[in-house]
């Protein structure tokens, strides 16, 4: 049976999209410690991201900026996550999500609450959307210097949010997120 995780990350970022990662780990990564990417060392969810990428199948689904202002955070969220299952190269069995919701259109889902504590395959998903989302806003931070991009990733810190009182957002900040 392919079972595969799904996560995201972003949520509450003032800036950059929503990503969303699946993965299908089957008989891999036996070896490794899967836990949520917020309880991991940047270099540890890198190693584990590269071996995730050489191994595994995984994608990943986005929501821009834009969607979530159209949309709202959830409806984008939902939207990268089918977006991620429709990248994936293989059709899945089951489709195990982190949180309360199961998106429409996604079938043979079940939603786990704190899954990525849980569940391997939702870890998995965990670390491949961090480690994506954090190479991206470091990409957006060569473009954006000024936002500290690199360190703060686009959430709220007081660092992100007084250079946005100072010189406004840019076109990857969510405008309808409020400061």
């Amino acid at each position: 049976m392919r079972i595969i995780g799904i996560d995201e990350v972003g949520l509450g970022c003032l800036a950059g999209p929503v990503i969303s990662a699946a993965v299908y780990i089957g008989d891999e990564l036996k070896d490794i410690k899967l836990v949520d990417s917020k309880k991991m060392s940047p270099l540890i969810r890198e190693k584990v991201f590269n071996k995730i990428k050489r191994h595994c199948f995984a994608s990943v689904g986005m929501a821009t900026p834009e969607e979530i202002d159209n949309l709202n955070i959830l409806g984008a969220s939902h939207l990268s996550m089918r977006r991620a299952i429709k990248n994936l190269p293989i059709t899945p069995d089951k489709v195990l999500i982190d949180g309360k919701y199961v998106p429409d259109e996604i079938l043979n889902a079940e939603a786990i609450i704190k899954g990525d504590n849980l569940v391997r395959e939702i870890s998995a998903a965990s670390i491949f959307a961090k480690v994506f989302r954090d190479r991206l806003m470091i990409a957006y931070a060569s473009h954006f210097p000024q936002y500290f991009l690199q360190k703060n990733k686009g959430y709220p810190t007081q660092q992100h949010k007084d250079v946005i009182k100072q010189i406004g957002k840019t076109r990857i900040h969510r405008k309808s997120f409020k400061i």
